[in-house]
């Protein structure tokens, strides 16, 4: 069987992809493990589709590792993922500068445990110079906080006397976003099947396309992120336009 890969446009990939990577609890218990199981075997579904975006030439590829709703699971499985984080930014920061990869974090970082602030903070740092593709891990996140957090800094900014109401566009917004200076991603895939968005990057995907598969985070691979880019490249993106509009006759 022909890869998807074979299929794929190199001049219409989307510039930056996201990722809601979800079902790792579900694929632990299909093996009677506990949840912190699935999250160790989700860690090569992750190196996969980012060498798969570094290959096909993808400039940002935004990963949803941990919700600020996160918190709240139980504190032996938000333990074992702080550490599982931790140990594998210190075993993969090789294969990230041999590929030239640039990581990245969006959300409130300052909640993470302080080792977990430091390796976070020291990984960006060895990575910085890196010119290939950005990596970014949206760490105690969710697109609620960052809205306010942007409205609360152009009210201050409002109140300051630097800016006034009526004159605040969307690209005011957009520059006090965590992801300000990042392209809206094109395309997001979830895993597992489930049909909602759950609070990731609420401002940015107004226009992306999405891509649902039933395919469990830690079952997914290459060939699974070609078929979402190939799927990508079969709809037209119209923007509020027609089709008409889009490709006009004569």
């Amino acid at each position: 069987m022909a890869s998807y890969r074979e299929h794929i446009d190199p001049n219409n990939l989307p510039r930056h992809i996201a990722v809601i990577m979800d079902g790792n609890g579900r694929w632990a218990k299909k093996k009677g493990a506990l949840r912190i199981f699935g999250h160790r075997n989700a860690i090569q579904s992750v190196k996969d589709v980012t060498e798969a975006c570094g290959e096909l030439g993808i400039k940002y590829l935004t990963l949803y590792a941990f919700s600020t709703e996160n918190w709240g699971r139980p504190k032996e499985e938000v333990d074992g993922l702080m550490e599982l984080l931790v140990n594998t930014l210190k075993k993969e920061i090789k294969t990230l500068m041999d590929n030239r990869v640039k990581l990245k974090t969006i959300g409130d970082t300052s909640h993470l445990p302080q080792e977990c602030q430091n390796n976070l903070q020291w990984a960006k740092d060895t990575t910085q110079g890196n010119e290939g593709l950005t990596l970014i891990l949206a760490l105690s996140y969710s697109g609620r906080w960052e809205i306010t957090e942007a409205v609360k800094k152009l009210a201050n900014e409002v109140k300051k006397g630097n800016l006034e109401p009526s004159a605040i566009t969307d690209k005011d917004i957009e520059n006090y976003l965590e992801t300000s200076g990042i392209p809206d991603p094109e395309l997001l895939i979830r895993t597992s099947g489930e049909l909602r968005i759950s609070n990731f990057l609420l401002w940015q995907i107004a226009y992306s396309e999405l891509y649902i598969t039933p395919t469990l985070w830690p079952d997914f691979r290459k060939e699974n992120l070609y078929e979402a880019i190939w799927s990508y490249q079969q709809r037209e993106r119209r923007f509020g336009k027609t089709s008409e509009q889009l490709n006009p006759v004569g």
